[in-house]
């Protein structure tokens, strides 16, 4: 029997400085931002068009001084039972699935190379609302930079039933496999990391109306951009921005 696939529904960010992180993302991205009301936790809900798309949060103070960075939720039918597939699977886990009450069951947990992500089931079983492809501020592709982009594909596909969709020759740096999880069309791809990229590593792209513009936006705002703003094979176009607290995130559009 054919595992259902299992898609990203949530990204939030570990930050320093939720409200820097608010106004910086407001600013470039367009989101609305709102405390979500959580007791004893920072923690902010980020909505596209009335559509939730995530959360900033507070780095906890377990993390040290460890990078702040986005991370992905996975959709886990079983969170307890997905996190021994992961240790099965070779993958590590960060932190035991746990309850945050009132919004879902999680857990952190990496692949076997170190990319990390979370296992996540809410609490309530209705469905995510659907939005149009590129409509700006969802997410428009999540991309892993993988320790072996081959041994990663393996991984992924038996833990969450993904599929291939298209490989392409990037030349020197290798295969890039997109994927999809669950339907036809490619929602992110994966490949060997580059010997610079420093670990392995998930990234996600944010959809934002002009790529042009939206680099002046990061970079009044006080971001950097360290990578783009270059076109991608389908013709849209991407850059590789820093936030003011550190954290790399990118911005995808079909307009430049």
């Amino acid at each position: 029997m054919t595992k259902q696939a299992s898609k990203f529904i949530w990204y939030d960010l570990m930050t320093p400085d939720v409200k820097a992180a608010e106004t910086f993302y407001a600013s470039v991205v367009g989101w609305k931002i709102e405390d979500s009301g959580m007791p004893g936790m920072s923690y902010s809900i980020i909505s596209a068009c009335d559509v939730m798309v995530g959360g900033l949060m507070q780095r906890p103070p377990e993390m040290g001084d460890a990078m702040p960075g986005w991370q992905g939720h996975i959709y886990a039918p079983d969170v307890d039972k997905y996190t021994k597939d992961v240790i099965k699977a070779g993958g590590h886990v960060h932190r035991e699935p746990s309850d945050i009450p009132g919004v879902g069951r999680f857990a952190v947990v990496s692949d076997p190379h170190g990319a990390a992500f979370i296992l996540f089931k809410p609490s309530s079983d209705e469905s995510p609302a659907k939005v149009a492809e590129g409509k700006p501020g969802h997410i428009g592709w999540c991309e892993l930079h993988a320790g072996d982009g081959a041994a990663a594909w393996t991984f992924y596909e038996k833990l969450f039933g993904w599929s291939k969709v298209e490989a392409l020759d990037m030349g020197a740096m290798g295969i890039y496999q997109t994927f999809a999880t669950g339907g036809k069309e490619p929602v992110g791809g994966m490949m060997t990391k580059m010997q610079n990229t420093p670990k392995p590593v998930w990234f996600y792209y944010f959809n934002v109306d002009a790529i042009d513009a939206a680099v002046k936006r990061v970079e009044m705002a006080g971001g950097k951009i360290i990578m783009g703003p270059h076109q991608v094979p389908g013709g849209q176009w991407i850059v590789q921005c820093i936030d003011p607290q550190g954290a790399q995130f990118q911005l995808i559009s079909t307009t430049k």
